[in-house]
């Protein structure tokens, strides 16, 4: 009775030690590490996993995937029959009809069916008015469903989309080149595991000849999602950063497709109850998650390459106006600056990654600069399709004052109904403020800062 008594105490203290050590691993993770400036590749993963979690969170990824999986579901045939389309070119619209049988064995009925969709529309869309009509349908489809993409991507990078000529060029670059690099990479998949077979027909050696062949797959999934996030976002990426997420990504993929696959089996169970039918589901699901994953990607892909920007996280989500306001003056010096020296134009990324600021932070002040009409973007894009920004005034007659007074102009303003009337006092004060601080800073030239360009 004695040992049970004395038992317990020592169970409470290890279940409170073991309470109050989660609670401190909780607050590192999700706060301290910001504080922490070692440069352990430790510290660095919970950096990064930190920063996707919360962009995770207030990127709202989940409703986007949503909107991905719906174009995805509208692009099924077009895409198809520009696949098969482009495969009876090359004479491998066979291969590809069993690739989709060995992967959807319970669905033959459901396939059979999409392929006279396919059929059907490419007899349609080579007719009379149909010609125009097929083509711009196809085209529109798929383009809605890479302006969703990239439209996800930039955002998770914090920068703007591709100018409409720009995305009608690289749309139709991607439209055409990725459906032969397709047909290619299937048509040496084919090559590969026929020689290999051939060469290697050995029971013994038949388990290691399959496991090459999943490797090759494995390792071609990779490369497209690194070419995904390497080229779709509207900036520059590190290969190294989008070939590691593209792996991790590739893995991911396998093995969701690994499970929708082995799913199929017990789909047949629901036939009674979905008919033809019941393959949709499964199909909406994988959709989903397929897009999740591939946005989770980007964003890994962006936290692993910025990480180094955001040693202050928890104070740039902080960020008071005071501070802000200086950041602000400080970016706009340096535009002012280069543009009075004659030096080339820098875009947002370049003046982030120039003097070590947090990309999210420069963006937000470089678009409310924008909106108060103190910065231009030049009509020529720069590297990676951004906009090189200049002043959009006279830099030799732009004060401090000038740019607090046209940033506190950004915003709504005067929406509150008798606000001015019963709080006329309250409103006077902060304007002699905002006056005494605008007419200070108006004594000082934005060119004559001292900062070192």
């Amino acid at each position: 009775m004695s040992q049970e008594q004395n038992a317990t105490p020592d169970n409470d203290s290890r279940i409170s030690r073991l309470i109050a050590w989660s609670k401190r691993a909780y607050s590192y993770c999700s706060e301290g590490v910001w504080r922490d400036t070692r440069k352990s590749w430790r510290v660095k993963a919970v950096k990064i996993a930190n920063l996707s979690v919360k962009g995770f969170l207030n990127s709202d990824l989940q409703t986007q995937a949503c909107a991905m999986t719906f174009r995805m579901l509208l692009a099924i045939v077009p895409a198809l029959a520009l696949i098969l389309a482009i495969a009876t070119g090359f004479g491998f619209q066979n291969l590809l009809k069993e690739e989709l049988y060995s992967y959807f064995p319970s669905q033959h009925t459901a396939l059979e069916a999409a392929f006279g969709f396919v059929d059907s529309y490419l007899s349609q869309a080579s007719e009379g008015l149909f010609v125009g009509v097929g083509i711009v349908f196809l085209l529109w489809t798929l383009i809605s469903l890479l302006m969703s993409v990239e439209d996800a991507f930039n955002v998770i990078w914090h920068v703007q989309g591709r100018t409409m000529w720009r995305k009608a060029t690289d749309y139709i670059a991607i439209l055409l080149v990725l459906p032969v690099l397709m047909i290619c990479s299937a048509g040496l998949s084919l090559l590969m595991s026929t020689t290999l077979r051939s060469i290697f027909d050995v029971d013994i050696l038949r388990p290691a000849v399959e496991w090459l062949l999943d490797l090759g797959s494995l390792v071609f999934t990779a490369l497209f999602f690194t070419g995904a996030y390497l080229l779709i976002p509207n900036t520059k990426v590190k290969f190294l950063n989008a070939f590691a997420t593209g792996c991790c990504v590739a893995i991911a993929f396998q093995v969701l497709q690994w499970l929708f696959v082995t799913g199929q089996m017990y789909v047949t169970r629901y036939n009674a109850i979905y008919g033809s039918f019941s393959f949709l589901p499964l199909l909406l699901i994988w959709s989903q998650l397929v897009c999740l994953i591939t946005l989770i990607g980007a964003l890994l892909c962006y936290a692993s390459q910025n990480v180094g920007q955001y040693n202050f996280y928890i104070d740039v989500e902080n960020i008071s106006k005071d501070y802000s306001r200086k950041v602000a003056l400080a970016v706009m010096a340096v535009i002012a600056k280069r543009f009075a020296q004659g030096k080339e134009p820098l875009t947002a990324t370049m003046l982030s990654q120039k003097y070590h600021l947090p990309a999210s932070l420069v963006t937000k002040i470089v678009l409310s600069l924008h909106d108060a009409r103190l910065v231009n973007f030049l009509e020529h894009p720069g590297d990676f399709g951004e906009h090189p920004l200049q002043p959009a005034l006279d830099v030799s007659a732009l004060t401090c004052g000038e740019i607090i007074r046209r940033l506190q102009t950004v915003g709504s303003s005067d929406f509150i109904p008798g606000f001015s009337s019963n709080f006329r006092a309250a409103e006077a004060v902060a304007a002699q403020i905002t006056d005494c601080m605008i007419d200070t800073a108006d004594q000082t030239n934005i060119v004559s800062l001292n900062i070192n360009i």
